[in-house]
């Protein structure tokens, strides 16, 4: 892990003499932003050596070019930090060495009783982005001797990237440790598919209370920029604002602005927005059972993990419901004034399937 973090900061180094702080990528224009460092960019950059003792030390004040300071917010988790969160608070275990559910398991019989008393006028809003399969063909048929007639089509797709709604099965992601609950993805997963934590365990639907929380709408932007990722302590402040508890077992959705960042070309460059690695513990410290974004992972992440939020998967067994739709949703719930509602999503039941195509549906 320590190599190669070692070569990102000594190509960091490098390139222009950009100074910053712990585990966060560094902005090109020296200007403070919701990262939590106000970055160096004079010529004058700190050594290979500098640079990595002040990333896995984290300072709260770092020395900058021509004698100046970086400050680094100290909220920012060091290296050793996020490695505790995904070793020691994994929940490997917690429902049995067998458990193939994960965080579906906080959500209860009783759990999603509760959520349906959120029903209060019945309205619906899909939170899928539009699918459009990469491969469609149409075979038409007709009745003899009528102009009745039938069509049907296949689809040719992978789900799983940046482009489809789709929910993440256990099985799909895993780090140096293994694959959720320590198994080892090598006898785990062959060419016939997953036999350890496959999609079909949450087939009975995933039914519980649903919180969005509008990262856009409190910033007052259209979208969350490349500069400035979504931290875990900014959930806890719009959960606050909008008057809602993120709770054991919740289904909890996160609105970056993935359309308008779209939209607007999808400016950052390489950098890409989203939700910064600080995210995983608020999300460990509230039991969250699924969680669904449209901007995913902040990246790069400034950290030596394999996987940065996604990482959630399977260290806590969250289910992920990857580029969700959540424009509409965010204007409903300005519309109706409150930003929980019973939340619904039922994964195809695929034998083996590393996870599924899903219309996740909230209801007010």
């Amino acid at each position: 892990m320590a190599s190669s973090r070692r070569r990102f900061l000594r190509t960091a180094a490098a390139m222009g003499g950009v100074a910053f702080g712990r585990g966060v990528a560094p902005w090109p224009d020296g200007r403070p932003s919701s990262s939590g460092v106000v970055a160096s960019t004079g010529t004058e950059s700190m050594s290979p050596e500098r640079l990595l003792a002040t990333h896995e030390t984290g300072p709260a004040v770092v020395p900058g070019a021509g004698g100046g300071t970086v400050q680094v917010d100290p909220r920012i988790p060091t290296q050793a930090e996020v490695d505790e969160w995904y070793t020691t608070r994994r929940n490997w275990g917690r429902w049995g060495a067998d458990d193939q559910r994960g965080a579906i398991n906080l959500i209860t019989p009783e759990k999603r009783v509760a959520a349906t008393r959120l029903v209060r006028n019945g309205r619906t809003v899909s939170v899928s982005r539009v699918f459009e399969p990469a491969q469609q063909f149409i075979r038409k048929s007709g009745r003899e001797g009528s102009s009745a007639g039938a069509v049907v089509d296949y689809y040719g797709f992978i789900y799983h990237g940046g482009v489809v709604t789709h929910i993440d099965a256990l099985c799909h992601m895993w780090d140096d440790d293994g694959m959720w609950g320590g198994r080892d993805a090598a006898v785990e997963i062959d060419t016939q598919g997953a036999h350890w934590g496959d999609i079909t365990a949450w087939s009975d639907g995933i039914i519980t209370k649903g919180v969005l929380l509008d990262v856009a709408r409190h910033r007052g932007v259209p979208h969350v920029s490349a500069a400035e990722p979504v931290h875990g302590w900014e959930l806890e402040e719009i959960a606050t604002d909008q008057g809602v508890t993120v709770e054991p077992g919740d289904a909890l959705l996160v609105h970056s602005g993935w359309e308008a960042y779209t939209e607007a070309g999808r400016p950052g460059g390489a950098a890409r927005p989203g939700l910064h690695i600080s995210c995983a513990k608020f999300i460990r410290d509230h039991d969250v059972a699924l969680l669904g974004w449209d901007l995913m992972d902040a990246s790069p992440s400034g950290y030596d993990v394999p996987f940065a939020v996604h990482g959630v998967l399977f260290n806590y067994g969250v289910a992920l419901l990857d580029n969700a739709g959540l424009a509409p949703l965010a204007a409903a719930c300005a519309d109706e004034g409150r930003y929980e509602f019973m939340f619904m999503a039922s994964p195809l039941k695929v034998a083996q399937g590393t996870g599924s195509p899903v219309n996740p549906i909230a209801m007010f």
